[in-house]
């Protein structure tokens, strides 16, 4: 059972009733086998409609539905999070930052469990600033490194300071760069991501509310991160790899760069430029499930 959603934590099995509280769903109410059981990729990112945009686009992708199709919010019943689904294929919203993340994965972990679901790979997919790398770039991740470029996550559980690996599969991220290089569309790099508990402050920014460091301090640190491996920086890769890791899930995450930190904080792109660089992590994504599905 060494494919199955592994659950670190017995007390669930003797609960009678699962309450997903923040998914509006529970297995006293909902046949998870029925809805999940055939799933076998999830991809999860900040935004709900970006994460509508990618079910839609998978799902033309793997001749799965039709242009202008809508696909139901299967969370309906919060404001929380987002979630759809299309043949395989599970696509959901996780909000920003690692408490955020944090409380969609372990929902998502319970659901997979609930559903029976076995051979599950996650992939993040999402925007990030990057370090040395051209705007427009993708980074598949290493590792996630936290922000004095340490690949752990440090997590207070009971008073106590808990620290969990925050490694990933590195034989999927080897194939999602083999991907791009068959897509050959774009830059993209295998590298460390850093994940930070701040936009601002956290991501070494001068243009906060409150910044206490001067310019020359900010790309020194920035230099010393790029020196460690570090490519990219966002606020939940190290949750979702350490989360992953512990369940037993093949993990990957894959974001864009919107701007180079070295060069500045702000983003000034136009707006179509953004978006056609947000749909860069998808593209590669949706081409790996394809490929992985005979599809290619």
């Amino acid at each position: 059972r060494e494919n199955f959603i592994h659950l670190c934590n017995p007390h669930l099995e003797k609960m009678k009733e699962d309450i997903l509280y923040h998914f509006a769903l529970g297995t006293g109410t909902h046949d998870f086998p029925t809805l999940f059981g055939d799933v076998k990729f999830v991809c999860v990112g900040g935004s709900p409609s970006r994460m509508k945009a990618f079910i839609a686009y998978i799902a033309e992708e793997l001749g799965l539905g039709s242009p202008g199709c809508d696909y139901p919010n299967i969370c309906a019943g919060t404001d929380r999070y987002a979630m759809y689904k299309v043949g395989p294929v599970l696509s959901v919203s996780h909000g920003m930052g690692i408490p955020s993340i944090s409380i969609m994965l372990h929902e998502l972990i319970k659901l997979l469990y609930h559903a029976k679901c076995s051979d599950i790979t996650i992939i993040r997919i999402g925007t990030s600033g990057g370090i040395g790398l051209e705007p427009g770039s993708v980074v598949i991740t290493r590792q996630s490194v936290d922000a004095t470029f340490k690949p752990q996550l440090e997590q207070v559980v009971l008073g106590k300071t808990v620290i969990r690996s925050t490694n990933l599969d590195e034989q999927l991220a080897k194939e999602l760069m083999q991907c791009s290089k068959e897509i050959g569309q774009f830059n993209t790099v295998i590298g460390n991501t850093m994940c930070t508990l701040d936009f601002y402050e956290g991501q070494g920014r001068l243009d906060g509310a409150i910044c206490l460091y001067d310019e020359e301090e900010k790309l020194q640190y920035l230099k010393n991160a790029y020196d460690s491996g570090v490519r990219n920086i966002e606020m939940e890769s190290s949750v979702f790899a350490a989360m992953c890791n512990l369940s037993g899930v093949k993990a990957a995450v894959v974001c864009v760069t919107l701007l180079n930190r070295l060069e500045g904080d702000q983003i000034s792109s136009s707006h179509d430029i953004l978006v056609e660089y947000q749909q860069r992590p998808q593209k590669l994504v949706g081409y790996f499930i394809k490929k992985s599905l005979g599809k290619v």
